[in-house]
């Protein structure tokens, strides 16, 4: 990162910069808007607090500037981002991991890739197949830095577009439908690419780890709802086992927009997850398209992040222009921020380009996003 007339500007020349964008995410904060945050609003040795932390660029701008942070998110896929960039293994460890997973893939992956539904077949090279699937058994990425790490890169460059990536084409950001693309990639005669997997991997590594490994604090990265974690924070809060925080720095998710694990159903099958997407999951990984539910996820996450919160604090929230999703978010923050107490500010800021919202099926005319920005009368 570099700065800029007073601003920040990712630079690919440092370790922050390089690192700061690990991950092709839903929704996810620009990299540079969390550093200038972090920084007008909180000083050196501060805590951040994100409870719906995505890919963990809060967390993450703050631990790269002398802060530190806790960040929660209950979607696998963001956490491995975010373990990655904030407690990244070294090189050399990720190599040898990644040279120990070809050795295995020589027998264990062409077993494994038999008994897949059809969609495996068309989406992926025999031998990638066989090095996914040995990657995905072996890999204890909750628990071990080194296999979060190298977990990250097979993730980021699991699908993308022809050529960039693993699979035969497919949009980086969010995965298809198995029978859709089966269809479409016989229409187009798409075939998968058969690249060397540790070649395509060493070559994704040696440009990550050119200019080093980013220098951060200490910071919690926690996989898990807010709606129980938020609790345990707050006694340890109490207990003085943790200090105040600071600045809340989130963007929680918008109403009705997107199914966060649907759509990113084939990296989560790669976490272990199911190899069909399936909408079957608990209503805090979902679409949020219950209005009361939507509510009271967001009421909860703030009653329990108010409890939490230094007496000076700032409290930054992100959230989507369309009115239930903003009215909601509003009345949220004024219920457990009370105005008399707190005073709150507002930004509106326009979409200047076309964006992953509408990639994901948004297409409401809406002016874009609103900062709510509040702090102590």
């Amino acid at each position: 990162m570099i700065k800029v007339d007073g601003h920040f500007k990712r630079s690919y020349q440092n370790a922050t910069g390089r690192w700061s964008a690990v991950g092709p995410y839903y929704a996810m904060f620009p990299i540079e808007f969390a550093f200038d945050v972090v920084e007008r609003h909180s000083q050196k040795g501060d805590w951040i607090l994100d409870p719906f932390a995505g890919r963990y660029s809060s967390i993450y701008a703050a631990a790269t500037q002398e802060r530190y942070g806790l960040g929660l998110e209950i979607h696998p896929v963001g956490w491995v981002y975010g373990q990655a960039k904030l407690h990244t293994a070294s090189k050399s460890d990720v190599e040898s991991r990644l040279k120990e997973l070809i050795h295995r893939s020589r027998w264990f992956g062409e077993r494994s890739r038999r008994v897949l539904p059809e969609f495996f077949e068309h989406c992926y090279s025999p031998r990638i197949l066989s090095f996914l699937l040995t990657a995905r058994n072996d890999l204890n990425w909750r628990e071990d830095e080194v296999d979060a790490t190298l977990m990250a890169f097979i993730l980021i460059d699991l699908h993308a577009k022809e050529g960039s990536g693993l699979s035969n084409q497919m949009r980086q950001s969010k995965a298809m439908a198995p029978d859709y693309s089966i269809r479409w990639w016989k229409d187009h005669n798409k075939t998968p690419p058969n690249h060397d997997p540790v070649e395509f991997i060493q070559k994704k590594i040696n440009w990550r780890y050119k200019k080093g490994i980013p220098q951060t604090n200490d910071c919690n990265v926690i996989l898990g709802d807010s709606m129980q974690h938020l609790e345990i924070v707050a006694q340890k809060v109490t207990a003085g086992e943790q200090e105040p925080f600071s600045l809340l720095l989130t963007s929680p998710p918008y109403y009705d927009i997107t199914h966060y694990h649907y759509d990113q159903w084939l990296r989560l099958w790669m976490l272990g997850g199911e190899s069909r997407p399936t909408k079957k999951e608990d209503e805090n990984r979902g679409r949020f398209s219950s209005k009361n539910h939507y509510e009271q996820l967001l009421d909860t996450v703030f009653e329990h992040s108010a409890k939490l919160m230094a007496e000076q604090a700032t409290i930054y929230v992100r959230t989507g222009a369309r009115e239930f999703t903003l009215n909601t978010t509003r009345k949220v923050l004024k219920r457990h921020f009370p105005m008399g107490e707190w005073e709150m500010y507002e930004t509106v800021r326009p979409f200047e380009k076309k964006t992953q919202t509408t990639l994901f099926g948004d297409f409401a005319p809406k002016p874009g996003e609103v900062d709510l920005i509040l702090q102590r009368s």
